[in-house]
């Protein structure tokens, strides 16, 4: 287990054909021969954001991945209802289903601007909206809530977030709404503002509706995204705590570098994120 870690570790040097391999394996004791153990990991469709939609299916299959939360880079947001659902369709018919959608931005007293974000995440089919939305729209999302019974993930944005920096001041904003108002935790972000994204996952863990994965090059806010297992996240404590909480949302890989060609280190890092999830121990979640 110790060489598979390290082999993990080394990913960074290893040709794509290498990490895929590494990729294909399934840790002693999964279910299922399942990688992820149940976790539902995936990509932020943000890590190809300045590659075509097809560019981005071809991605994600090259890392075996079957789960994508759309960003409007591959889908905008004032299209069609017939276009929404085409995009959707093809990432099914690659073998990756839609489980969610943004970040969305939703500005206050806007309601035909909200309600197109619902009416977008339901016509691809997914159930959680990441949004961001100011805290004087909150009342109308509530509203548009009840009416699409469809979720709001909060992603909370670090130090420059003058809203939602942490995940706590998410909670503190809708702990009296609906409760399918909920949170979408970004670990890095939350880390390079002084929190502690384990405890966190555990702490927030009944409104955890989506979460943002990666690893950051430190702990202040001019730290940046690196690839998983390069930077100074505690990568093994935050998986452990998905499953220990039996997380059901989705994981999603956002990997900001090198957008123009995101692949080697989007690969790098699920490689690195398998290897992790084969070093923990079966009794876990």
């Amino acid at each position: 287990m110790l060489k598979t870690l390290v082999a993990a570790a080394a990913l960074g040097a290893a040709p794509l054909s290498a990490v895929s391999a590494l990729a294909a394996d399934a840790p002693p004791g999964a279910p299922g021969g399942d990688p992820w153990r149940g976790l539902k990991m995936g990509i932020a469709s943000y890590s190809f954001r300045q590659l075509p939609l097809d560019a981005c299916v071809k991605g994600i299959q090259r890392v075996q991945l079957h789960w994508v939360s759309i960003k409007d880079a591959h889908l905008k947001m004032n299209t069609s209802t017939e276009e929404r659902k085409a995009v959707a369709q093809k990432f099914r018919d690659a073998g990756i289903t839609p489980i969610s959608c943004g970040v969305v931005y939703m500005k206050k007293n806007d309601e035909a601007t909200v309600r197109n974000a619902f009416e977008y995440a339901r016509d691809i089919g997914v159930k959680t909206i990441v949004a961001g939305p100011e805290p004087d729209a909150l009342q109308l999302v509530e509203k548009l809530v009840k009416e699409f019974d469809i979720k709001i993930a909060i992603h909370n944005h670090g130090p420059t977030d003058k809203f939602y920096p942490k995940p706590v001041d998410v909670m503190n904003a809708v702990k009296d709404l609906d409760p399918r108002i909920g949170l979408c935790i970004d670990v890095g972000h939350t880390a390079r503002i002084g929190a502690d994204p384990v405890n966190d996952i555990h702490q927030f863990k009944d409104r955890l509706y989506d979460l943002h994965f990666k690893d950051v090059t430190g702990l202040t806010k001019q730290s940046k995204e690196i690839e998983v297992g390069r930077g100074v996240l505690d990568i093994p404590g935050m998986l452990k705590a998905l499953l220990e909480i039996n997380y059901q949302g989705h994981v999603g890989l956002e990997h900001e570098n090198n957008p123009k060609d995101p692949l080697p280190g989007v690969a790098e890092s699920i490689g690195y994120a398998k290897g992790v999830m084969r070093m923990l121990p079966v009794s876990v979640g």
